[in-house]
């Protein structure tokens, strides 16, 4: 029997999520989070079997509290949901240490299927991200400049892309705006530009202003 941790910080999601799973076998008990550090509180004091984690929440982003919650547990199967298609998320979740990566608009079919995978100790990959992780191992393909950011850097990159001031991006990101600063210009640096302008071309041609951020 199962125990489940599911962290969103939508109430209406987490009460989509829990009807599927109260309608899935060998569920014992299902606990909500709404915020990356609810879910490490309750962790630490409690046991669980298995943690659905939205990929975007305020404060600490779902990334985030991935690599924290490997610190805490490193044995604790974590399923990411997030309303993202695998294109630019999923990579980066499963180098986090995700088990699978499922996109909530699959979660009604696919969601039982992928815990029961996960929790025998395998790892959840639809079709679509299999190719992705294929494309990544091959050498001979050029990967995009911005696949070389860190976590914390996409997001910031994300954020100054859809017109946030570094003073805001510091605000939701729990983070001095010097340090914000700081990651700005690792960012320009890796992807060899100079300003903000450049820095929304690129996210235009390479279709990364047509995702939210990764943190609301």
């Amino acid at each position: 029997m199962l125990r489940v941790l599911i962290a969103d910080d939508h109430p209406i999601v987490r009460k989509g999520i829990r009807q599927i799973l109260e309608e899935t076998k060998n569920i014992q008990s299902i606990v909500e989070a709404e915020t990356g550090q609810e879910v490490l509180d309750k962790v630490r004091i409690g046991k669980f079997d298995i943690v659905l984690l939205d990929i975007s929440m305020p404060g600490m982003s779902g990334i985030d509290t991935l690599e924290e919650l490997k610190k805490l547990n490193p044995s604790l199967p974590v399923l990411i949901l997030s309303m993202y298609p695998e294109e630019e998320y999923a990579v980066r979740a499963l180098k986090a240490g995700a088990s699978g990566y499922l996109t909530k608009k699959s979660a009604p079919d696919e969601l039982a299927t992928a815990i029961r995978k996960i929790y025998k100790g395998e790892r959840y990959i639809s079709p679509t991200l299999a190719d992705l992780l294929a494309s990544n191992l091959m050498d001979n393909i050029e990967r995009p400049l911005h696949e070389s950011l860190s976590n914390r850097e996409f997001q910031v990159m994300r954020m100054i892309v859809t017109g946030k001031a570094l003073k805001e991006i510091a605000g939701e990101m729990s983070l001095s705006p010097k340090t914000v600063s700081t990651f700005r210009s690792r960012i320009l640096q890796k992807l060899h530009m100079t300003s903000n302008a450049e820095l929304i071309q690129y996210a235009m041609k390479n279709q990364l202003s047509e995702l939210p951020p990764v943190t609301e």
